[in-house]
């Protein structure tokens, strides 16, 4: 492979661009909106400006990474020639089903067509193609260029070489991949989401404030980020949605989300890219610690 196609120059779509370009290859940016892609490059090269401050690349490493990145918000010429294609949208089931039915209609037969999904189903999404082998999940972490975790996902009907391949690329760009089926939640949201809400539960109920939980998970348990403060970062209507989709899978009372979390984000609390959540990120996006909740 050597050409990648990204749908979607928001955290996690740039990231993933950042990523395959950094690694040599030719990445086409793809987002609707002119002024995404903008903010999309602006934060890569920030990005790469602060690898370059920590001498983790060189002033060459950058300009061959911006070089090999180019942006389009055309679907169907940004997709054209592509080997790979990563879908990066928003966390909605039919807004993926529908740029999968285009991507049906405008990719070579033999490209391999990849979701960043965090939850839904890939065997679902792979409904909107003609050709559902060629159908994987690839789920990248946040924030891209450091985590190294990929969970690639196979799903009902995904062949053995694709999943063989992109296994490979993953390898190739420095990534650990890990393969996992196509159950909801995967691996990592299956069991991260529910410990979130159980903090989030566990303010609920008043045992203790949102800085009390952190630092118990924190010091206690060595997490880099308390669960609160990392659900404000993943973003609460991304958690919510995410526990939803566990909840309507497996029909079980454990993934029920929490009314505070339901509450929060009716009301647009969704954490850092809001400004608020369980955090006030109002002044230089730093988290201050709010007053419990009920």
């Amino acid at each position: 492979m050597k050409n990648i196609a990204v749908i979607g120059a928001g955290t996690m779509g740039n990231g993933i661009a950042h990523t395959f370009a950094q690694s040599g290859y030719k990445v086409n940016l793809i987002d609707i909106s002119e002024v995404s892609l903008v903010k999309g490059l602006n934060t890569i090269e920030k990005n790469l400006d602060r690898m370059l401050t920590k001498e983790k690349i060189s002033e060459v490493d950058k300009k061959n990474t911006l070089e090999n990145i180019s942006t389009h918000t055309n679907l169907k010429n940004g997709v054209k020639g592509a080997d790979l294609v990563v879908e990066a949208a928003t966390e909605n089931e039919e807004l993926k089903l529908k740029i999968f039915k285009d991507l049906n209609d405008f990719c070579a037969s033999e490209t391999i067509l990849a979701t960043n999904t965090s939850s839904i189903s890939i065997t679902k999404i792979a409904t909107a193609v003609t050709n559902p082998a060629r159908v994987i999940g690839m789920h990248f972490m946040n924030p891209v260029p450091i985590m190294k975790l990929v969970e690639v996902i196979k799903g009902y009907n995904t062949s053995e070489e694709v999943l063989n391949s992109i296994l490979k690329l993953s390898e190739a760009i420095g990534k650990v991949p890990v393969e996992v089926n196509d159950y909801p939640g995967f691996v990592a949201n299956r069991i991260l989401m529910p410990m979130i809400n159980e903090a989030i539960e566990t303010l609920y109920n008043g045992v203790a404030g949102v800085y009390e939980i952190d630092t118990v998970m924190k010091l206690g348990m060595a997490h880099p980020m308390g669960p609160l403060q990392l659900a404000d970062f993943i973003g609460l209507d991304v958690c919510l949605s995410i526990l939803n989709v566990m909840y309507d899978g497996f029909k079980n009372p454990k993934y029920a989300p929490c009314p505070l979390l339901v509450n929060m984000v009716t009301a647009g609390k969704l954490g850092v890219k809001s400004g608020e959540g369980f955090y006030d990120y109002t002044e230089n996006q730093q988290p201050k610690v709010k007053s419990a909740r009920n």
